[in-house]
């Protein structure tokens, strides 16, 4: 429900400014209706349930208590919650509810509320979370006032309990919140450490302010979270909620971060616009002297100079010792191309599984080699073979296997090894003995001597291949092409890199 796309979910927080009106509630869901459908947004609108009669101790129910007497003057009847949560379905937006207790929770589920929030309050009372878990709803937890300790605590809480679909927004429980107390910088460790959940803000900064809702967007927010309403003469909102007005301006903020973001999900892209504009800086190659056909055009010959023309060699495409393909006359533009062999594009390859390593934290020490496993020859190693970074060969071996997005490794057996497979990142499919696995990071496979296996990957995997002693000319290939050529010539042997 929640969804694992890039796209950002938007929770308009009712909580308690229907003022005690259905009439008044719906005029809210349908502002906010109307909001999604016009910036054609994933949005939900947040009810919070609370019975009353259990919620409140019965000798607090008559004191003049800020929250009790603001809870009392705006309840609704469940029949009344009932036709909020069919009038958010009927503007094709998504019902999430706060639950207060146990009995709230029962009636959310039996209202077909679709996702169930957490509020920062809540999110270390194991009672009520104990009932959630077990609701089988998607849940988002606020985690205002939570240390890193007790943020620990609740993910592995719901991870232990098996839920799956589990997200978590920072927050900061002060309203509305000053911008030195807002402390997105949080967002950052969050994603980092909680890595495999959605991330996501749930604010209370004052409704002007639209400044935060664009740095939590641009630091992958996910999930974003405000309160919402409709002054009334009598009842005008508080210092944090938003009028459609406001909302409209804060969902508008949001989408130009996210366009001006660009999405994560999406590697970096470099257009022919940027590139020709780029171009029309950078300093083109000229000779100094008259060259010959077949020349070697060593540096010595030649200077860098703006500006370059489009079909001209650029300083960094210029290559020492490249052959001229044509003769030039002294202070002519150099027309040459820069030769793309097959050891400069492994050589880019090796950089780009460098490049997986530091993405994954990965840090291999000093003392390594590295195996550039080619079995269709060095010029196929993008789409056959992997890198294999040789840590340990004793009595147990280690070594990490980087298999680059779309490559795939060739099935083959070993007689005298055993092995086990535990990704650490990325995607893996291994097929063994013919069984084919979809491996997630933490995964473990086991590979006994003379079993048949390969591995292919989507976007890139790295992972730890635990073993006994490595021995050499102990893989045998199934594929006859690559069972002929020796094996000293199917793989290159590294020090460093």
């Amino acid at each position: 429900m929640t969804s694992k796309s890039s796209e950002p979910l938007f929770i308009f927080e009712l909580a308690n400014n229907h003022q005690g009106s259905l009439s008044h509630g719906l005029k809210i869901v349908e502002a906010m209706g109307r909001i999604a459908r016009q910036y054609r947004i994933r949005a939900a609108v947040k009810l919070q349930y609370r019975d009353l009669a259990t919620f409140i101790h019965p000798e607090f129910r008559s004191r003049d208590h800020k929250h009790i007497k603001r809870f009392l003057s705006t309840e609704l009847p469940a029949a009344d919650y009932a036709a909020l949560v069919s009038a958010i379905h009927e503007h094709g937006m998504i019902a999430a509810c706060t639950p207060f207790d146990e009995s709230s929770l029962d009636l959310l589920i039996n209202h077909g509320v679709d996702i169930i929030k957490i509020a920062s309050c809540s999110a270390n009372d194991w009672p009520l979370l104990e009932r959630i878990a077990q609701s089988s709803k998607p849940v988002i937890c606020s985690s205002g006032g939570l240390s890193q300790e007790e943020m620990d605590q609740i993910v592995n809480f719901f991870e232990h309990r098996s839920v799956t679909d589990f997200s978590l927004l920072h927050c900061v429980g002060l309203y509305p919140t000053p911008n030195d107390a807002l402390q997105l910088h949080v967002l950052d460790w969050m994603r980092k450490r909680y890595h495999w959940l959605r991330i996501g803000y749930s604010g209370h900064e004052a409704p002007a302010n639209l400044d935060p809702v664009k740095i939590a967007v641009a630091k992958g927010a996910r999930i974003l979270e405000r309160h919402v309403g409709i002054p009334t003469p009598d009842s005008p909102l508080n210092a944090y909620s938003m009028n459609p007005a406001e909302t409209e301006a804060w969902v508008a903020a949001a989408l130009l971060a996210r366009s001006i973001s660009g999405n994560p999900e999406q590697p970096k892209h470099v257009t022919q616009a940027e590139l020709d504009s780029l171009r029309s800086l950078k300093r083109g190659t000229y000779l100094r002297q008259p060259i010959a056909i077949g020349e070697a055009i060593t540096p010595e010959k030649v200077f860098f100079a703006m500006p370059c023309a489009e079909s001209q060699t650029t300083s960094s495409e210029y290559l020492s010792g490249m052959h001229a393909t044509q003769s030039y006359e002294m202070n002519s533009a150099l027309l040459e191309r820069r030769p793309r062999t097959t050891t400069v594009a492994l050589r880019g390859l090796l950089h780009e599984a460098k490049g997986m390593l530091h993405e994954a934290g990965i840090h291999i020490g000093k003392s390594y080699s590295i195996d550039m496993s080619h079995h269709y020859g060095p010029e196929r190693f993008r789409q056959h073979g992997a890198i294999i970074v040789n840590l340990i060969n004793r009595e147990y071996c280690k070594k990490l296997i980087i298999v680059l997005p779309g490559q795939s490794h060739p099935s083959h057996r070993h007689a005298v090894k055993e092995e086990s497979f535990q990704l650490l990142h990325g995607d893996l499919q291994v097929v063994l003995d013919g069984q084919v696995t979809s491996m997630r990071p933490g995964d473990i496979a086991l590979v006994e001597r003379g079993m048949w296996h390969s591995f292919s990957s989507r976007k890139g995997a790295i992972f730890e291949e635990v073993s006994t002693t490595h021995v050499a000319g102990d893989s045998f290939y199934e594929d006859p092409e690559i069972a002929a050529i020796d094996p000293m010539q199917r793989k290159t042997v590294l020090e460093a890199w």
